[in-house]
């Protein structure tokens, strides 16, 4: 038995709906004129308003910031990318998220973010002028928003791009960037070698003062006491002391042969007498007396010495190992302060040296440009969609237009619209009349 096939019966719908693109269509076809004459007027406008809007240039720069892990931390990575691992393998994973890959990434991302940063950028290029904002924060907003700084999770590379109407202020504002982040991580260094570079530079103040006061105390006490090297004047005393004892002696006794021989009234008796008196003297002033010396204080009631000692070029003899107690002390005061001086300029040069090791370093992979082509706005798509939004738009009224007017007039629609348009227009009327009369 054969079966028909079942017949298509269109249903209302089915009907309605290409019917009604046609009539839509068909009315849209009438207006062609108007719409073109709108579409024409408004891609003309849109192109002028595409042109009137400033060019903006953006600047970009790559970095990379330095990978601080611990040699643990390298360990557990590795173990987190092996496959045959298995247990062993997820604990990897684990420690390696929680040890965290590029924690520094995330760490350099939050300080360019920063307040400090944009509040220095702020100030060095007078940004408040330029944004036309009254306070910092609206300036950290706008500049916030001409800025973008993401990074790669991959491989860390955290890339800053920076737009302004300037091209070169667009690369001078990226590179501001880069200098801010370095001071800044040169500020919050907390690492060991600058802790200790810290505690040095201190006791190395300590220790230049020290030093001074040292010296400052040997040189007064070596002026004071005519004392310079205790050991050479000892020595170089010593012998003066026996070449002038020995030239006395041999004075005395010739002395007594020329008694013997011209008498005591002889001239060459009176100048032998005269030399004799003369080398003792010099014998007197050289040995000088035994008398302890005086202190500081004591230094008003007189003199430690005679009056001949006065302003003499070199201390006596017989106070030579009285002066070289407290000499030998402060000279050794001196010398140790300036082997201890010694030693911590060593050690602070040499926690400099690790300071810087220590202190990471932004590594510029690309570093910020003058941008030759703008980068906002693009004229032809703005020009396209505002002449798109005008026939659109334009469509729209006419299609509204059309349904409004096959309404029913006793649709409620009409109604409400019938009573709420009149409400409306005198509303507006009586704002507009009140505020030209307090104009």
């Amino acid at each position: 038995m054969n079966i028909a096939p079942p017949t298509y019966v269109p249903t209302e719908n089915s009907k309605r709906i290409p019917a009604n693109w046609a009539v839509r269509a068909s009315l849209l076809w009438q207006h062609r004129k108007l719409l073109a004459r709108v579409t024409v007027i408004s891609l003309v406008l849109s192109l002028g308003i595409a042109f009137t809007i400033p060019k903006q240039y953006k600047s970009t720069a790559s970095i990379m910031p330095p990978d601080q892990q611990g040699g643990g931390a390298m360990m557990l990575a590795a173990l987190a990318g092996g496959r045959g691992g298995g247990g062993l393998g997820a604990l990897g994973s684990l420690a390696s998220g929680l040890l965290g890959g590029h924690t520094t990434t995330a760490l350099f991302v939050s300080l360019l973010q920063s307040g400090t940063v944009r509040g220095h950028i702020i100030q060095r290029f007078d940004l408040k002028r330029i944004y036309h904002s009254r306070y910092n924060a609206d300036a950290a907003k706008h500049l916030g928003r001409v800025t973008k700084i993401s990074d790669d999770k991959k491989s860390g590379v955290i890339t800053i791009e920076v737009e302004d109407r300037d091209p070169v202020r667009a690369r001078d504002i990226a590179q501001a960037y880069l200098d801010e982040l370095n001071k800044l991580v040169t500020q919050t260094s907390t690492s060991s070698g600058h802790r200790e570079r810290i505690f040095i530079e201190h006791r190395l103040d300590s220790v230049r003062n020290d030093l001074e006061q040292a010296q400052l105390e040997l040189s007064e006490f070596s002026s004071k006491n005519s004392t310079i090297d205790i050991k050479e004047q000892t020595r170089a005393m010593v012998e003066a002391g026996a070449r002038v004892q020995a030239e006395m002696l041999v004075a005395q006794s010739g002395l007594q042969s020329l008694r013997q021989i011209y008498g005591d009234s002889n001239i060459r008796v009176k100048e032998t007498e005269a030399r004799i008196a003369s080398l003792q003297k010099d014998l007197v002033q050289m040995t000088g007396t035994s008398a302890p010396l005086r202190s500081a204080s004591s230094e008003a009631d007189g003199p430690a010495t005679s009056d001949d000692d006065k302003g003499s070029l070199y201390p006596p003899l017989r106070q030579l190992p009285r002066l070289a107690v407290p000499y030998a002390d402060l000279y050794r005061r001196v010398k140790v302060q300036e082997a201890v001086f010694e030693l911590l300029t060593q050690q602070y040069e040499l926690a400099r040296l690790e300071e810087a090791k220590d202190v990471p370093v932004v590594s510029v992979i690309d570093a910020p440009g003058v941008p030759e082509k703008k980068s906002f706005p693009p004229r032809l798509i703005v020009a396209l969609a505002l002449t798109f939004l005008a026939f659109a738009a334009t469509s729209g009224t006419l299609l509204f237009r059309e349904a409004w007017a096959k309404l029913n007039p006793n649709d409620p629609r009409k109604t409400l619209a019938a009573e709420a348009v009149p409400v409306i227009r005198r509303r507006i009327h009586s704002i507009i009349s009140s505020r030209k009369n307090a104009a």
